[in-house]
């Protein structure tokens, strides 16, 4: 027990520093609080070692919070309509909360796991996704590994403004989306801006995860809401919206395993389309092990059929399993979008763009 404390209080100081930091002031100072708490921070242990992450643990803080919105500590959080900033009082208010109802947290820290299904998140993956579609030619399946709800399964049907550090403005997806979606967008040394198209020709498209999320359901729904950061409500706006667009034409969702499925799951695509394998900060949950069977199992598939690996992960979990050695891409709180297929057993990967973790920017590093 004592080395997994120390582990889960480990994991809570990184969290401030590198993901919440200049990002969310109340994740950061609750973060940085409970890394010092050993009575907060123990409250994880109750979840498996992997899924023992600090978002899990606010997320379980932001749904309690959510079903008690009378509660002082609610005026900190903007998800509620709360708008007091950081003060003294906050962390108090946020310890004894979570103490007084301490099984309950236990218990959605055992039995949910963090399941933040980041909309703005297509704006970075529709450029791979863009490309890897104009190399396959024609219809494409879509298989997104790590779906949670599958929101991100409609990319094609969401409208896209990316803001260039030069001025220019790119456009791309329906003129009339229900779903419309900014990024910042700069350009790294000698590349050039990508071109997007306005439509995606998708034939099929199909979801895994090892608990997919029904966002029809309420409940469910009210979940995704609390894995998203409660000082930033525009996102949780933006989930509503989506999940609200899903819902006239939801994606098949199959519950499985990321590595011991993922075959399984592209059998159920049509066999004569090219097979689009997109993740998004879901590798890192899996060990490193795991990690490399899950890019053995995309190369034997591409053995099969042509494949294309669409990845925004942080480098050293997606990325470089394919293109080892760029050490440039593995930096502290900015992740990789990557692009990977196979060609007679042989991969052709490149990076694409350094990403932010919720779509709000992206350095684009292709010529």
């Amino acid at each position: 027990m004592s080395d997994l404390l120390e582990e889960i209080k480990h994991r809570l100081r990184r969290f401030a520093e590198t993901e919440a930091a200049g990002n969310s002031p109340l994740y950061e100072h609750l973060a940085l609080k409970a890394a010092e708490d050993d009575a907060v921070a123990s409250l994880l242990a109750a979840a498996s070692p992997t899924d023992a992450r600090p978002t899990l643990l606010l997320a379980a803080a932001h749904r309690l919070i959510q079903a008690d919105p009378i509660h002082p500590l609610s005026r900190y959080y903007p998800s509620l309509g709360g708008f007091d900033g950081v003060d003294s009082e906050t962390w108090p208010l946020f310890r004894s909360f979570l103490l007084e109802r301490a099984d309950r947290v236990r218990d959605l820290v055992a039995s949910r796991f963090t399941q933040t299904n980041e909309v703005r998140r297509a704006t970075l993956l529709y450029p791979g996704v863009s490309l890897a579609a104009k190399q396959a030619g024609g219809k494409v399946a879509l298989l997104e590994v790590g779906c949670s709800a599958g929101l991100l399964l409609g990319l094609d049907k969401f409208g896209y403004r990316y803001q260039c550090d030069g001025g220019e403005q790119l456009t791309a997806g329906p003129a009339k989306a229900a779903v419309g979606l900014h990024c910042a967008l700069e350009l790294g040394p000698g590349a050039t801006l990508p071109k997007l198209p306005k439509k995606l020709a998708v034939g099929a498209r199909l979801g895994l995860d090892r608990a997919p999320v029904d966002a029809g359901d309420e409940d469910e729904l009210a979940w995704l809401e609390a894995c998203v950061w409660a000082d930033q409500p525009d996102r949780i706006r933006l989930l509503r919206t989506a999940a609200a667009a899903q819902r006239k034409d939801p994606p098949e969702l199959m519950a499985g395993d990321a590595v011991d499925d993922l075959a399984a799951a592209a059998a159920r695509l049509p066999a004569e389309l090219p097979l689009l394998v997109i993740t998004s900060h879901v590798l890192p949950y899996l060990p490193e092990r795991r990690q490399q069977d899950f890019v053995d199992g995309l190369r034997m598939l591409a053995g099969q059929r042509p494949l294309w690996w669409i990845s925004e992960e942080a480098y050293r979990a997606g990325l470089g399993h394919v293109l080892p050695g760029r050490d440039d891409l593995a930096t502290d709180g900015e992740f990789v979008l990557g692009l990977a297929t196979w060609v007679e057993g042989t991969v052709r990967a490149q990076p694409l763009a350094r990403t932010q973790a919720h779509g709000q920017r992206m350095t684009w590093l292709a010529g």
